[in-house]
């Protein structure tokens, strides 16, 4: 197989670092730390298609952490994980909800809802605001 042009990493770290305008040596680690919060650093070397479907689910959570932005949406962030992983996610977009970033998620369990400090449900195409005491 002949390759016209550049020759491109592969694996998770590039698919993280989607941002051009970092470093190379800064993509690698924004990559790393945020593979680490999701607990996937030592899958860091992976190829997309050799993960898990739960896995790739964290690795959508560790690539919107590498261009730490000030608002995280994130549609069913825990749909396809174990209780554990699901638990490990949900702490982060915690731990990240008190560093300052603002989370929306959309979810329909009712676990994942009660653990935010404000709930905002559709029912009838209306809206239903619920504020944790």
């Amino acid at each position: 197989m002949r390759r016209d042009g550049p020759r491109r990493a592969s694996g998770l770290p590039q698919l993280l670092t989607a941002r051009p305008r970092l470093r190379r040596r800064e993509r690698t680690a924004r990559a790393r730390e945020a593979l680490e919060r999701v607990g996937l650093g030592p899958r860091a070397g992976a190829l997309p298609t050799r993960l898990s479907g739960g896995e790739r689910q964290r690795v959508a959570v560790a690539r919107a952490l590498v261009a730490r932005p000030s608002l995280l949406l994130c549609d069913e962030p825990t749909g396809n994980l174990d209780s554990a992983n699901a638990g490990t996610v949900l702490g982060l977009l915690e731990e990240l909800h008190t560093d300052g970033m603002t989370i929306l998620v959309i979810t329909h369990d009712a676990e994942v809802a009660a653990r935010s400090g404000r709930t905002v449900s559709i029912r009838d195409g209306h809206l239903h605001e619920q504020v944790a005491a």
